[in-house]
Parts: structure tokens; sequence; C-alpha cells
């Protein structure tokens, strides 16, 4: 466990500009899709979980991690972490390259996401962009092992980058996560079974958690509570990490390494409410994240997760829906929380 008089967060990785657009539906190849309503916000986990967390408790210290092209995209960007507050001494800037960008197209018709990314100076980003020594942080959460081709390589005697980062971060006393990115499952063991031995916690979606621990989590397009609990504690064992937590669109369960599994059930969205999910992903970590630095009950720290993506949900941007933590919880208890499947009173209990 780290220091706990350290305080705040470093969000480490990924920054990029998010070029979001609502199109009616992902057109067919060689067809013609029509897009409206561009909006520019920053994306990446260094980007969003930072200013998540900012907006969600303005009082911490909130660090960022990244690197950026000198150009008017990267200058976007850098004006963005300023306007939230972030202390971004480290938000690198190179020449060799643009910024990261993400052309992030929101279906009106499934409610699904694609994203198209030029990965520009993100192939760049190295361990050698980051510092830990004069941190005071209590959390490091880094990401997106998949999309940084200099960190997804082996680095001195370490099995990628991401685990040189993760050690330095331990080493200090920092608490680590690790975001992950969706990429085909043998590329994302490749890249993330190393990690385990140097992360904290884990954060996870159902498909990524199957595909890590190689088990069926969902069935008919539907979430298997039970066999997303039987997977994390499967990586328990493969890891370092005290809880893994897995997040679907009917709530999330966290397997602590020790004591019984704990299920929250979600928040039940207006659907006029809902504008996109980006972002969505990233503003429950950041909630669940801050819970566990202010030393929730794990209940009520899947809570603030649940209510900080459905505030989320509101908003085509990844944080502009984002507020203060108490706001988020007032806006969860007045949408209410949604009726626990079935399967999650009684079979995950069984984990």
């Amino acid at each position: 466990m780290a220091d706990t008089q350290r305080r705040g967060f470093i969000a480490g990785g990924t920054w990029c500009l998010d070029r979001n657009r609502k199109i009616e539906s992902w057109p067919r190849e060689d067809s013609v899709g029509i897009a409206w309503g561009l909006e520019e916000r920053g994306g990446g986990p260094a980007c969003n979980l930072a200013i998540d967390i900012k907006r969600l408790d303005p009082s911490l210290p909130v660090e960022t991690i990244g690197l950026v092209g000198d150009d008017e995209a990267g200058r976007k960007l850098i004006a963005e972490a300023d306007r939230a507050g972030l202390d971004r001494r480290q938000m690198h800037v190179s020449r060799a390259g643009p910024t990261h960008t993400t052309e992030a197209f929101i279906s009106q018709q499934s409610g699904q996401r694609t994203h198209i990314s030029d990965l520009g100076v993100a192939g760049l980003l190295s361990p050698d962009h980051f510092d830990f020594s004069s941190t005071t942080a209590r959390f490091l959460h880094l990401g997106l092992p998949g999309i940084h081709p200099t960190l997804d390589g082996r680095f001195g005697e370490d099995a990628n980058g991401w685990v040189t980062v993760l050690k330095a971060a331990r080493r200090v006393g920092l608490m680590t996560n690790l975001e992950l990115c969706t990429v085909t499952p043998e590329r994302l063991r490749g890249l993330i079974l190393p990690c385990l031995p140097f992360l904290d916690t884990l954060i996870v979606n159902d498909s990524e958690i199957g595909a890590l621990a190689q088990m069926p989590t969902l069935s008919g397009g539907h979430t298997d509570i039970a066999a997303c609990a039987a997977a994390a504690a499967s990586l328990l064992d493969h890891g370092a990490m005290h809880l893994v937590t897995v997040h679907f669109p009917q709530g999330a369960i966290t397997v602590p390494r020790d004591g019984p599994p704990v299920f929250v059930a979600s928040v039940t969205v207006p659907t006029e409410a809902i504008v996109g999910p980006n972002g969505a992903g990233d503003a429950f970590a950041a909630g669940f994240l801050y819970g566990l630095h202010e030393d929730w009950r794990l209940e009520d720290s899947l809570w603030l997760g649940h209510a900080a993506a459905a505030c989320s949900l509101r908003t085509a941007g990844t944080t502009d829906g984002i507020v203060g933590w108490r706001e988020c919880l007032e806006i969860a208890a007045r949408w209410g929380r949604r009726q626990s499947p079935d399967q999650a009173s009684s079979r995950y209990k069984s984990i």
C-alpha cells in the first residue's frame, strides 16, 4: 500500500485531440456517411482522468504526463490542461511529428462510438518522459497500452515500457492503476500480463477482463457477472493487485484480494439525457479512484464511479459532463439505481 500521507493523482500516457462528431449510423465500406456537430476536446487517460478528478474535487493536486506536437492541436491541449488547473510540467512538446488526433464518431442509431486515430508523436512517448522523483501524489493512472509503439516494445530488461514506468512509480510509493485499449485479445494479454505484478488496482470492462483471463464473460450480448467475478479473481492470482474492478452497463463488481466481491448496480440514466458515451469509462475510473483515494467504502466508491459515468453521458466531450462529486451523487440519486440483474444477487456471491 502507498503512503497515505501522499495526496493527489498523476495521470500519464495518452494525450490526444478528439474530434467528436455525430453520425446517423456507421456506413458500410465504399459508401457515404454524413457527420455533424464537430466538437474538439482533449482525449486519452492522461487528459480525461486528470480533468475528471480535478472537476470532482478542485482541491486535489493533479499532475499529468504526456507528449504532444508543436502544432495547433498540441497548443489546444495545453490550453485545455491550463483551463482545468492541471500541473502540466511533464506535458512534453515534440517537434518530431504532429499531435495525436482521433476522429470520434458517435452513432445515433446504436449509441456506439468509432475511433480512427493518427498517432503522431504518441509513438515516441517513452519511460524517459516520466519523472516521479519529486511527486507527492498518491495514485498513478496510466494508459493506453496498444497505441504507443515505444512503450509497447521492450525497454531494457523489461517486457515493455509500461512495466518500466510502473516499476519506477512503485519505487517512490505511488499506487498504480492501468487503463486498457481495445486491441485484439492476444495483443492485450501480451501487453498487460507482464504489468500485473506492478499494479495495485486494475479497472477494466467486461470484455477486457474476459480477454485477459481467457474466459467468456458475455453471453448473448449480456454481461455474465459471475464470470466477470471469476475472471477478476483469476487475475488476482497472477498479479500484485489488491483489487480488480469490472464495469459494464448494468453495474460494476469489485473483487478484492481479501474479502468478498462487491457488486453495485449502475445509474438509471434517462434516455433523453444521453448524448454520447465518449469518456464514460474514464469518468467511472475517476469516480471510483477518487473514492479509494478518500478511503471510502468500496460500495460508495463504486457508486460514485457510476454517478460520474452517468454525468459524462450527458455530453459529447469526454470530460464536459463531469461536475463536483457531491453534485454527481445528487444527480445519480435523482435518476435512481438500476434494478440489480437476477444473477447479481446470488451467483456472484459464490465466487
